[in-house]
């Protein structure tokens, strides 16, 4: 069980991804997690006002599966398999963090300032979830796809639209990081 508490090695995670990948490839299938928003939408019937929701969801049921087993893999990971006094922060990340008052992760992935059930009770972080998961909605809209699509499905089919999210992704991210995170907090 040990095998499975511990952090693998990035290179066997990296060859199962390029492996899942090859047999996406060979059964003509693309990966990614924002497509699975517009299967539920167009579960809901929407697509008879919405032309962009009126498609065949049907035939994106196995993507369907994929969220499913994320989640449960999610929950199973975290309530069963879960190390968490194996993850290491660079203490200098943990400071810096401290500063814009977060708290320290004492174990925990994600912060309570955040994440925790003080975060609900404040109308900024109940401002800040809402409004982020809209950016980030509709930002992988407009690409075309989430950052799991472009970067492991895209980049992976060689395609340079994805190449040029990607590089987005990451300048996006680290004017967020730098810039835009020291001003909320």
């Amino acid at each position: 069980m040990e095998i499975f508490t511990q952090t693998w090695h990035w290179a066997i995670s990296g060859f199962l991804i390029g492996f899942v990948m090859l047999l996406l490839t060979y059964f003509g299938k693309t990966f990614g997690m924002s497509s699975n928003l517009r299967s539920f939408c167009s579960m809901t019937g929407i697509g008879k006002k919405v032309s962009f929701f009126d498609w065949d969801w049907k035939s994106q049921r196995w993507n369907l599966v994929v969220v499913l087993g994320a989640m449960i893999g999610g929950y199973v990971a975290v309530h069963f398999l879960s190390d968490s006094s194996n993850v290491a922060i660079n203490p200098e990340t943990i400071s810096q963090l401290q500063n814009l008052g977060f708290d320290a992760p004492n174990g925990k992935l994600l912060p309570d300032f955040l994440f925790g059930s003080e975060a609900l009770q404040s109308p900024k972080m109940i401002a800040i979830l809402v409004i982020g998961g809209i950016l980030i909605g509709f930002g992988s809209r407009y690409a075309g796809g989430c950052t799991s699509g472009h970067a492991i499905s895209g980049l992976s089919n060689l395609q340079f639209p994805s190449l040029k999210a990607v590089i987005g992704f990451f300048i996006g991210g680290l004017i967020m990081s730098h810039f835009v995170l020291p001003l909320l907090f």
